[in-house]
């Protein structure tokens, strides 16, 4: 065995977060501002909670309780349109979530995230689309916190919409 040198001195660098400061801080400094949330369509809640987990039900591309975007992807819509229908449900989410939680600093992990997405018969470019949401979730939270993710292509979403998101956050408690 080598004898162990106590005197040398061990270097650390700093490592650099892929997502300095607080889930809040990073809204501001992407100069995100997020819409009022949506209000539920039927007989249902946006937000449930149990122990540490917070499920969001089915968020759409809406506003001001109306759909934004209506259409399927490879039909009355090109994928760049499903990509802003994506965001637009993932900022949706957002303001849910920090509407039920009080800050968005609270989320410790997305765990899931799953999308659906309307579209004509012959798209495959649903993760494309889907991607969007991921997208902004990690420019949110880090790349360090993202989740697993199921993306389906189905004929028809509610209001004619697109695209419709579920999410499981971990929270803290």
């Amino acid at each position: 065995m080598s004898p162990v040198n106590t005197n040398s001195k061990v270097s650390s660098a700093v490592v650099e977060s892929p997502r300095p400061g607080s889930a809040e801080q990073r809204l501001k400094e992407l100069g995100i501002q997020l819409p009022s949330p949506p209000k539920p369509f039927g007989a249902y809640v946006e937000a449930v909670q149990t122990g540490n987990l917070l499920f969001l039900s089915g968020m759409l591309p809406t506003e001001a309780h109306a759909a934004k975007v209506i259409g399927r992807v490879g039909a009355e819509l090109d994928v760049e349109a499903g990509r802003k229908a994506a965001r637009l449900a993932a900022l949706n989410a957002l303001a849910v979530a920090r509407q039920h939680l009080g800050s968005l600093d609270r989320v410790m992990r997305v765990v899931r995230l799953g999308v659906s997405v309307a579209t004509s018969g012959n798209v495959r470019d649903q993760p494309r689309v889907a991607d969007a949401a991921s997208e902004l979730l990690q420019d949110v939270f880090g790349k360090d916190k993202s989740p697993c993710r199921l993306v389906y292509g189905v004929a028809s979403l509610p209001l004619g919409t697109p695209v419709e998101l579920e999410v499981i956050f971990e929270v803290a408690v």
